[in-house]
């Protein structure tokens, strides 16, 4: 229990809804700490490989999120990535990825919004672990180390923290992802970004205003994905 206010961010790398709120945690990173908790959502049997029926489900709800938040998607994500039928989306390697940056250098942050980035904007291969490796070296973490990193990382200790994430996730009565939630003196308020996406000087603002305390539950409305999958 502390009574520093710190900002649990449940996410997942291959979320659109959590690309889109990329700018409010950005703003959020400026105030308070901020605790990423990779979800989980395409591991296992969610995972998919690329399909004219993935494209064909997806595109129109990337639509949304980028009108909505005015987060860019690029033509090499909607015209290349999600034409390779060789590309697999798997949440593991990413999330184990974050881990890794945030054990070598404190960096798992900076990381997931340079994996985002790097899948909606530029579509590349976010699964694939040498996407990976070069992501975290053009953000100047050091090769060998985040290799090493990432190697002890996967598997089960990945496994171990999506279900960490899964049971916070429970805990606090968040639905699916992005889940925000304001921490303090161990007090825990669900807050609802869908008045902010598209608004980070707005999130920001209420942040500094709140001063960290946390109130009562929130009821959350915001567009989201679900435990399983974007819909």
């Amino acid at each position: 229990m502390t009574a520093t206010p710190v900002l649990h961010y449940i996410y997942d790398p291959l979320c659109g809804w959590c690309y889109g709120a990329k700018p409010l945690i950005d703003a959020a990173r400026e105030i308070l700490p901020v605790v990423a908790h990779g979800g989980g959502m395409m591991t296992g049997a969610q995972r998919q490989a690329v399909s004219a029926q993935l494209r064909d489900y997806v595109m129109p709800h990337d639509h949304r999120i980028a009108q909505y938040t005015g987060q860019p998607f690029g033509e090499a994500y909607f015209e290349g990535l999600l034409r390779d039928t060789t590309a697999v989306f798997d949440s593991a390697p990413p999330t184990t990825a974050v881990l890794a940056a945030e054990q070598l250098a404190g960096r798992g942050l900076e990381l997931l919004g340079r994996l985002q980035s790097a899948h909606y904007a530029d579509g590349r291969r976010i699964a694939d672990r040498d996407v990976l490796l070069a992501v975290a070296t053009e953000m100047g973490l050091d090769a060998e180390g985040f290799r090493a990193a990432y190697e002890a990382i996967s598997g089960d200790v990945t496994q171990a923290h999506f279900k960490a994430s899964r049971a916070l996730l429970s805990r606090v009565g968040g639905q699916g992802f992005p889940t925000v939630v304001l921490e303090q003196s161990g007090q825990y308020q669900v807050i609802d970004l869908g008045p902010y996406l598209g608004k980070p000087e707005a999130f920001a603002a209420w942040l500094r205003q709140r001063n960290g305390v946390a109130g009562a539950d929130t009821i959350v409305c915001a567009p989201a994905c679900g435990l399983d999958g974007c819909q």
